[in-house]
């Protein structure tokens, strides 16, 4: 404890010095890999069949299997201590881990580039630089995202607490905010609670304006029932930012917060926001997102209630590295921004898709600043099911992509520091990886179909080399992205959608402004599960190449000199095992995927919530105490001591709230204790309703973390998952 306490306070010092040279640090890397792959250009150009003497590296063979395992050992018990001492990445502990990665996956790279790769035939050599390459693509970001969190910011400390939101000081700094809430043609019902909770913010100075691109009576009707203004246009130009540009130019508000239709603020969310601006230089704070349902991915496979939300690794690690260095995005909903320099950059942009992240990219080009602030102060829907997913995936993949062919490109724009654009450069490059994740999963096929050997590895370099990488990283994931997201969860997310997201890339980059905005379908229902044949059609066929390889390469095991026993001595570990394994984790990830695509049933648009509140029934004279299980703003599960006859019609009080509602009983479900008892509102009066909404999605402080679960505990959650299908096994329930 005191070797580790003395190296706690040698890092704190040397952090410093460490987050002053990152961007060094990051070019040298960018360097080292684009220096590793001129040198094997050359040796490919020279037919030389492996590379280790062009680099003068001779690996030692090692005949102790103690000393073969020592590096994987020493890395993972030290990376270990520093993670049980620090549960949460901090400074001197984030850095440690960092170091200890770096160099590992330095070592790492120098024996893949010297003593890996088979350079025999040109066909050999092509797919063994490619198979290298992609490796080399995944560890530039990974190094990047490494060097950007060498200093993680936050900006919650610089307001003081509630109610005051000003900076550090004690009087109110309030300034008009004009909340602009976009809509097309989502159902009335979301812009109904939006607007709802928005009237609902702790702030003094603010107006409520609908901006509805969808020119819609019955929207209009609304703004009028509850107060707000409306705003509309003749036409749909330039979609969400044209609907925005519209309505700048019809507002007055020294400040912007733009919220899409279905995001409802918490009270508290000017009072965390509007502060900032005190500073001048101040252009925008992005904000983090919740979801108050559970996505699709997880809620087909059954494991809404284990796994966060996809997007939480975007809000919780990836957006505090990008603000480490004045990069942030922002996110098109959930953000403030300052009107002066809004109009100073021309409004938001319409060039691209995704005209939030442009818009952020110029105003940090003009020398404002946009800052993240990580705090839950709002909440979505998430996409509905797997179609909706995928629209809405591929629109961000099209937008961002996007990049390359606009004016407000973050590598050539002037005004970015080169940092800013090296963290830009990572996060577009982030929507090309599905090209060469559907490499990996057809490399198995390629390789038997052509006969190829792509690795000359012997067992010992692999257990010396690869598995101190391989492991380190399984154990650091989730540990430095804040326990957002596994490893193995992550790919799984990542072969879901990576052959449209491939084709959708490779046609943005041939042709980048084909397709106007999509908008995600909203407020869908159904009642049964739904195969999305479109979707899994693709992964069907990925499953069907694996398994033929799978099949093809079964008789490894049984050669006599490549039996399960005969593998822990063998010198020479053969490209079809490799290949093998790869081919076995592969058929796991892409059946996972089938099952994916099977839409689970959504009966109800309106969301649920578990919520535990004491409750008064009065029923016919009768009042009867209970609590509450689930509450929506149409209906209520209660635990009742008694039974209540069906259709009969009831008042409930929420104690805590104060709240008087007039229900009708639609089920009763008797326990051996209690009377498990479904109602629904009826009779709900404006004042009513905003009393619901306030209680839902309102209260500070409710959008809580959920720690993704550790990696051997996701693996046994996948394996329950193929043995016990939610769709099978709900139905049958049913």
């Amino acid at each position: 404890m005191i070797i580790f306490y003395l190296i706690k306070k040698f890092s704190e010092k040397g952090l410093t010095f460490l987050t002053k040279f990152k961007l060094k640090a990051a070019i040298l890397g960018v360097l080292l890999i684009g220096g590793l792959a001129s040198s094997l250009g050359i040796e490919a150009f020279l037919e030389t069949r492996n590379i280790t003497h062009f680099f003068g590296l001779e690996v030692m063979e090692w005949t102790n299997l103690y000393r073969l395992w020592l590096p994987t050992f020493m890395s993972a018990i030290i990376a270990q201590i520093i993670m049980k001492i620090s549960p949460e990445p901090k400074s001197w502990s984030r850095a440690l881990i960092i170091i200890i990665l770096l160099g590992i996956t330095g070592r790492y790279l120098v024996w893949r580039a010297t003593s890996t790769l088979n350079l025999a035939t040109p066909l050999d050599g092509v797919f063994s630089i490619v198979i290298y390459g992609i490796e080399l693509f995944f560890i530039f970001s990974l190094t990047v995202q490494l060097c950007l969190s060498l200093k993680i910011k936050d900006h919650s400390a610089e307001l003081v607490p509630h109610p005051s939101p000003v900076l550090g000081k004690n009087t109110e700094f309030t300034p008009l905010v004009d909340i602009f809430i976009v809509t097309y043609n989502e159902p009335s019902f979301f812009i109904r609670r939006t607007v709802v909770g928005c009237q609902a913010l702790d702030y003094p100075h603010k107006n409520v304006y609908v901006l509805d691109d969808g020119n819609r009576p019955e929207i209009k009707a609304l703004a009028r029932e509850l107060g707000c203004d409306y705003i509309t246009r003749l036409d749909n130009r330039y979609a969400k930012a044209g609907n925005l540009n519209n309505a700048l130019v019809q507002t007055t508000g020294k400040l912007i917060a733009v919220f899409d239709a279905d995001f409802v603020p918490t009270k508290n969310f000017l009072r965390r926001t509007v502060g900032f601006f005190q500073d001048e230089k101040m252009g925008l704070v992005q904000t983090n997102q919740s979801f108050y349902n559970a996505d699709p991915v997880a809620k087909n496979l059954g494991v809404e209630n284990i796994l966060p939300e996809e997007l939480e690794n975007f809000y919780r690690y990836y957006q505090r590295l990008r603000n480490t260095v004045g990069a942030t995005i922002c996110n098109g909903s959930s953000f403030v921004v300052r009107r002066s320099h809004l109009e100073e950059i021309g409004g938001f942009v319409t060039e691209s898709v995704s005209e939030d992240y442009f818009t952020g990219i110029r105003l940090t080009a003009k020398g404002y600043r946009l800052i993240y602030l990580n705090e839950k102060l709002s909440a979505g829907l998430a996409a509905e099911n797997m179609s909706c997913y995928m629209i809405q995936r591929l629109r961000w993949c099209r937008g961002t992509l996007q990049a390359f062919f606009v004016n407000s490109n973050p590598l050539t724009i002037p005004g970015l520091l080169p940092i800013q654009r090296l963290a830009n450069l990572e996060g577009i490059l982030f929507w090309l990886t599905p090209i060469p994740r559907l490499i990996l999963l057809i490399t198995p096929f390629l390789f038997f179909v052509f006969n190829l050997e792509p690795y000359q590895v012997s067992s010992s370099d692999f257990i010396y080399f690869f598995m101190p990488y391989y492991i380190l990283n399984i154990l650091t994931f989730a540990w430095l992205n804040y326990h957002a997201r596994s490893a193995l969860i992550s790919d799984i997310y990542s072969v879901s959608q990576c052959v449209p997201a491939s084709i959708k890339a490779i046609e943005v980059l041939l042709n980048p402004f084909s397709e106007r905005f999509k908008v995600t379908p909203k407020g869908i229902s159904q009642k049964d599960f739904i195969f999305n044949a479109k979707l899994a059609t693709p992964i069907l066929i990925l499953l069907g190449i694996n398994l033929i390889s799978f099949v093809n390469n079964f008789n490894i095991f049984f050669q006599p000199k490549l039996g399960i026993n005969a593998l822990l001595n063998q010198q020479f570990i053969n490209s079809n095992i490799l290949l093998f394994i790869l081919t076995i984790y592969n058929l796991i990830v892409l059946a996972v995927s089938i099952l994916i695509m099977i839409d689970a049933p959504q009966p109800d648009v309106y969301p649920s919530f578990d919520l535990q509140k004491a409750v008064k029934v009065y029923s016919d004279e009768n009042v009867i105490t209970g609590i509450t299980r689930r509450i929506s703003e149409v209906a209520a599960e209660i635990e009742l001591p008694q039974l209540l006859k069906k259709d009969t019609l009831i008042e409930m009080e929420i104690l805590e709230n104060k709240l008087k509602l007039k229900a009708r009983v639609k089920e009763t479900v008797l326990n051996k204790n209690s009377c498990q008892t479904r109602v629904e509102w009826e009779q709900v009066s404006l004042n009513d309703y905003r009393n619901i909404v306030e209680m839902l999605f309102c209260t500070p402080n409710q959008w809580k973390l959920i720690k993704t679960p550790g990696e051997l505990n996701c693996l046994w959650l996948l394996v329950r998952v193929l043995f016990k299908p939610k769709f099978l096994f709900k139905r049958r329930k049913s």
